[in-house]
């Protein structure tokens, strides 16, 4: 028996990990039975670098397994809809042009559903409706530049699609709970 976690370095995990099903059961994939005997072998041996080669192979088993989930049976969330060949094509549209002021029904022609279609599908298979998840996105793009620090609040605000750094402390605020100003204060 084989037993592992994975922690996500980021304040920002809970919205990637409530994405993700709370299980996977995968059989019969060779790749995975393969990724599964190199972690075993690697962790009962004490060759040097071991443990920079059993964070790898973890990693990679990780990818693996998630690459062939996706499935009718998956729980909603982002695999779910990663493995939707039209819901995916609005995800990577979201997700590569954040500042972009996307609505519902542009990213329904992206999709090629109509926007009741798309708005149903999305939510249902993402768990999210797409507006809820692109601001969630767009909050943990934001934490993750301003704990950087490279940035303005106005240079923030604008990467991820807010015309003003007034709109963007509002937003914030709203969703996180703390003005912008006082989360990039934090200690890192």
């Amino acid at each position: 028996m084989l037993g592992g976690y994975f922690i996500f370095d980021s304040p920002d995990a809970s919205l990637l990990v409530s994405l993700m099903p709370p299980v996977i059961h995968v059989r019969g994939v060779e790749r995975l039975a393969t990724l599964v005997r190199l972690v075993g072998e690697e962790a009962m041996g004490q060759l040097p670098g071991r443990d920079l080669v059993l964070t790898r192979l973890v990693e990679v088993l990780l990818i693996e397994a998630l690459r062939v989930a996706p499935s009718e049976q998956t729980p909603s969330g982002l695999l779910r809809g990663l493995a939707d060949p039209q819901l995916a094509q609005a995800l990577r549209q979201m997700h590569g042009q954040i500042a972009r002021p996307w609505t519902v029904e542009q990213l329904a022609k992206v999709s090629a559903l109509s926007r009741s279609a798309f708005f149903d599908r999305f939510s249902r298979t993402v768990g999210l409706p797409p507006m809820e998840y692109l601001l969630r996105w767009r909050m943990a793009v934001a934490k993750d530049l301003m704990r950087r620090g490279e940035l303005r609040m106005a240079e923030v605000a604008a990467k991820i699609g807010y015309g003003s750094s007034s709109a963007f402390s509002t937003a914030f605020n709203r969703h996180v709970g703390q003005p912008p100003s006082a989360y990039a204060r934090l200690p890192r």
